[in-house]
């Protein structure tokens, strides 16, 4: 595929009203070279492919029909509204989507006055959507709220919810089910399955026609008679689809249709903004559509790196790179399961993003996908550490945020041994706000029972996931985006002991205390400060609950002065918890300084950049002690981690 040439369509879109000047072929070619720009830009920045591929004629034609100046369209999830944000005044930024300082991959209020509302977790659109008629009902205002909602997110029940409360409200809200039987992985589940009968649907719609048709050769019926006909036929074809169900919720249905039909897709939206109450639409797509190697593998293409547009190959490096902290999961929790029949893995619809292909192919007995129910899959591993078994939920930490109430009360109020294993701690990248896990280690380490770890490494990540599984109680460990340092993996696990760090540097001058991503830039950072005659003691904290006491007031004695590190954000973080505990054994430090994430909500950008940003990466620790060698006794400086200016 070639760049675009000015001459196109899409290089005279500067806002979606413009749409309703094109032809129908206008509309069909505006189509293809936003297929063409979402692969190109795509292929250059990483970001989600197969999703937006799929939703690019239903962009079309909701705006199409609809006024975004007035009506408020809303992207469950939001990493399929790159079209949208194309036809909605930001072509010429496209090229910088997902980039430091360029625009978000996701619907973003601050951004554009089209993104009516910021989504990033999935299931939470009909809820903003509904609030939003409900607002305008309350206004007397005219405008709509339009709900685009994937079928994977139809699996979570906050989803079930708000059409529960749109039934009884009987407001004008749409909801447009997009179903491509995908969410991240394939779509699993009693209600996937319901949502996506397409061979009995059409069989059925073929015997609607003929029964139509025949009714209307037989002489002397009348118009009445034939009507009747024609709606006991719906009713029929209503109860073998997904219709009878939304019905019931006090839906008009319609559908299914197909989604890549853009006439079929405007005809039925200029119905549905005709008709009283809630309307839900019920639209056919093909993720990855456009591009063949996605439309072959949306798994993989759900989001992906940089890749070769012609053959869809990743470009990553060739040379050999350490194994990611998912991998080490996956095999480690696969050979911790051979050993021991009780352990069994728990995930929410993200069976490749959390490494458990092997282990489901291995142990497809104690594997369960939930769908995107994370609420659900927290309880669910309650009920079976109640039995006896020993449940692994794998998930990202951002995702894990919704189940906080069933951790407190269904986990650790009862002191259950379930085992959370958390990936993506910490900062992300090219995801942002939505995604970054900066939040766990505060969150977690407040709750009554529970352990909470994080690796230095790949190697220390197998002997903390054997450290939470013999754990008699909730555990949780939290491992980073990305791939490892390389190290030397030991032949099996080992069991560590609860609450005790390690000291990897002995020193005189500076007390360095770092946990997970934080401990080696610590050592680098002392390394380069011993060059300068400078002697740091650097702390492998391990364990941000409990924390070793012992360990960390030995060395803060010797030295007085103390650096903690993390990839958290500072309140209630790791940082608060060294500082409390110092407090209850009433010590106080000569001088103490927290380095992590201030209280703000992260940018997208690399790993690299974001942590540089804040000052948690070797540079930021070398200047942080640096200053506070040069600060006087006494002085606890409560939030360092504001934005270096380096």
């Amino acid at each position: 595929m070639t760049e675009l040439q000015t001459s196109t369509l899409l290089s005279q879109i500067d806002r979606p009203s413009q749409l309703r000047q094109l032809t129908p072929a206008q509309l069909q070619q505006l189509a293809q070279e936003i297929r063409e720009t979402l692969i190109q830009t795509v292929s250059r920045n990483g970001g989600h492919l197969a999703p937006n591929l799929g939703v690019v004629e239903l962009t079309i034609a909701l705006h199409y029909v609809f006024d975004s100046a007035c009506d408020r369209i809303i992207w469950d999830v939001g990493h399929q509204a790159y079209a949208h944000k194309l036809v909605t005044g930001r072509r010429a930024q496209f090229h910088t989507l997902r980039q430091y300082g360029g625009i978000s991959g996701f619907p973003k209020r601050s951004e554009s006055k089209y993104d009516a509302f910021g989504t990033g977790h999935s299931g939470t659109s009909i809820s903003a959507a509904l609030g939003m008629t409900a607002a305008h009902s309350l206004k007397d205002s005219p405008c709509r709220a339009i709900a685009v909602i994937g079928d994977g997110s139809m699996t979570g029940g906050m989803a079930f919810e708000a059409l529960n409360h749109a039934g009884d409200l009987a407001k004008n809200l749409i909801v447009v089910l997009n179903d491509n039987e995908m969410s991240i992985s394939p779509n699993v589940g009693a209600l996937s399955a319901f949502l996506s009968r397409k061979l009995s649907t059409k069989s059925l719609m073929n015997l609607k026609k003929e029964m139509e048709r025949f009714v209307r050769t037989i002489p002397g019926l009348g118009t009445n008679i034939i009507q009747i006909v024609k709606r006991s036929m719906d009713s029929l074809v209503t109860f073998f689809t997904p219709g009878m169900l939304f019905q019931a919720l006090d839906f008009h249905y319609i559908g299914p249709i197909k989604g890549h039909r853009l006439d079929r897709l405007i005809e039925t939206l200029r119905t549905a903004r005709e008709i009283e109450g809630p309307v839900l639409i019920h639209v056919m797509t093909e993720k990855g559509r456009g591009y063949p190697p996605a439309e072959i593998d949306p798994t993989s293409f759900h989001g992906v790196g940089a890749f070769d547009i012609a053959t869809g190959k990743s470009l990553k490096s060739e040379l050999k790179s350490p194994p990611s902290y998912t991998k080490v999961f996956g095999d480690t929790i696969s050979r911790l399961a051979y050993d021991d029949f009780k352990v069994v893995a728990i995930t929410a619809a993200m069976l490749q993003g959390t490494g458990l292909e092997c282990y489901s192919e291995r142990f497809p007995d104690r594997f369960f996908d939930v769908g995107i129910a994370e609420q659900h899959a927290v309880t669910f591993a309650a009920g079976m550490a109640a039995e006896g078994f020993k449940p692994v939920v794998a998930v990202y930490s951002t995702f894990l945020q919704r189940a906080f109430d069933q951790i407190v009360h269904d986990v650790c109020l009862q002191n259950l041994p379930v085992v959370f294993a958390m990936d993506r701690g910490g900062l992300v990248g090219e995801d942002g706000p939505t995604h970054h896990g900066v939040f766990d280690l505060s969150f977690l380490r407040i709750i009554p029972n529970m352990i909470l770890m994080a690796p230095k490494d790949e190697n220390e990540l197998q002997h903390m996931l054997k450290t939470a599984l013999d754990h008699h109680g909730p555990a949780a460990v939290r491992y980073p985006r990305g791939n490892g340092y390389g190290v030397a993996m030991d032949k099996n696990p080992e069991t560590l002991p609860v609450g005790k760090g390690e000291l990897l540097r002995e020193g005189e001058d500076i007390l360095l205390i770092g946990i997970g991503t934080t401990v080696y830039p610590a050592m680098e950072a002392a390394q380069r400060l011993e060059r300068q005659g400078i002697s740091a003691a650097v702390i492998n904290a391990r364990f941000v609950k409990p924390l070793d006491q012992d360990l960390i007031f030995d060395w803060a004695r010797k030295i007085g002065k103390i650096v903690t590190i993390e990839e958290n954000v500072l309140q209630g973080g790791f940082g608060s918890a060294v500082l409390e505990m110092l407090q209850e054994i009433s010590f106080s430090p000569k001088s103490f300084v927290r380095l992590g994430i201030p209280d703000t909500f992260v940018v997208h950008g690399p790993q690299s950049t974001l942590r540089n940003l804040y000052g948690i990466d070797a540079d930021g620790i070398e200047n942080a002690a640096l200053n506070l060698l040069n600060t006087r006794d006494g002085q606890i400086l409560h939030a360092i981690g504001q934005v270096a200016r380096r």
